[in-house]
């Protein structure tokens, strides 16, 4: 079976991607063949299909961290033919191929069911973008956070990640805080339900205490350093941060005052090798009462073909929400 895939290459260290022609042979192993209906972009993408940061760990590769699609062959039980699935994290479009192709072929223990009151593109107006806040939140409230404890400020607001987890918090009953470099996004993110928005140029983040005011019962970051090192000093009493990204840096400069005098944990979230039974459960939190249906309904739909001319605005931070990609013809 031909079909059309997204590759990534690199010759003489260079990286380089095109579109190319492929047969179900060339795919890797896995129990479950998938014909993908979409896929999505995440920063993460960006950065593997331009080379701008070293994510592929295996060339060549299709692209595509995520992907959603119906199972058209499976030697796992737990899967039939027909099946509508996720598969996303893992090796998934950085040393496996990839869901930016019409055939897919993964183990099956990276494969999920598709959640019954969710469409395959909502899914992928997800991915692992809403996987990942989700399972902010969930380790979080695991962690002891409520409502009822303070606000939340979350970092990188307009981002995928972002964006949904400020819409997960607010219909979950929090009041949101978003922190955002982008001043003309403010209205987009009172309508994801953040009750204030925070632009990072009114922090002076070359001044950060080792405590200063408590303002926040939680966090989640996307940025790394700076703005970390601020929310760890701003935390409540046995405030809670989940640490997910590193858009701005991956350093931390810090002390450990937070963590000693305020009792603040500090949570990193692992959303590409987790396993059960918090990624299921996840799903089934997205699927229903944390559904982002703003962020949904919001997203922006390209074609295969489209792809390539999206990854620059990635890279650029001009990208508000999340981008699904319709893999199909």
């Amino acid at each position: 079976m031909g079909f059309k895939a997204f590759l990534i290459e690199q010759s003489d260290g260079k990286v380089s991607a095109r579109f190319a022609d492929m047969e179900e042979a060339q795919l890797d192993a896995g129990e479950v063949t998938i014909a993908v209906a979409y896929s999505s972009v995440n920063y993460k993408d960006a950065l593997a299909a331009t080379g701008a940061g070293r994510i592929i760990r295996r060339f060549p590769c299709i692209g595509g961290i995520d992907m959603a699609g119906t199972v058209v062959k499976s030697d796992s039980p737990a899967f039939k033919s027909g099946d509508e699935v996720i598969a996303t994290s893992f090796d998934i479009g950085v040393a496996h191929h990839g869901g930016f192709a019409e055939l897919a072929r993964v183990p099956a223990n990276w494969v999920l069911k598709l959640p019954a009151v969710l469409s395959l593109r909502d899914a992928m107006a997800l991915g692992t973008a809403g996987f990942t806040a989700g399972l902010a939140v969930a380790r979080m409230e695991h962690d002891g956070l409520q409502p009822a404890h303070g606000p939340v400020v979350v970092s990188g607001a307009t981002g995928g990640v972002g964006s949904i987890t400020v819409e997960i918090l607010a219909k979950a009953g929090y009041e949101v805080h978003a922190l955002t470099g982008k001043a003309d996004a403010a209205d987009y993110l009172r309508q994801l339900g953040a009750r204030e928005v925070i632009l990072r140029s009114s922090l002076d983040l070359a001044k950060i205490k080792a405590l200063d005011k408590a303002l926040w019962a939680g966090a989640v970051d996307n940025l790394g350093g700076d703005v970390l090192a601020w929310m760890a000093s701003t935390m409540k009493q046995a405030g809670t941060i989940a640490s997910i990204g590193l858009a701005a840096s991956m350093e931390l400069k810090t002390t450990v005052a937070p963590f000693i005098l305020r009792g603040t944990s500090l949570l990193g979230i692992d959303s590409g090798y987790i396993g059960e039974p918090w990624r299921s459960g996840v799903w089934q939190h997205l699927a229903n009462n944390w559904k982002p249906v703003q962020v949904i309904s919001q997203a922006r739909e390209i074609t295969l073909d489209e792809l390539p001319g999206i990854f620059d605005d990635f890279l650029q931070a001009r990208i508000k929400g999340r981008v699904i990609v319709r893999v199909q013809p």
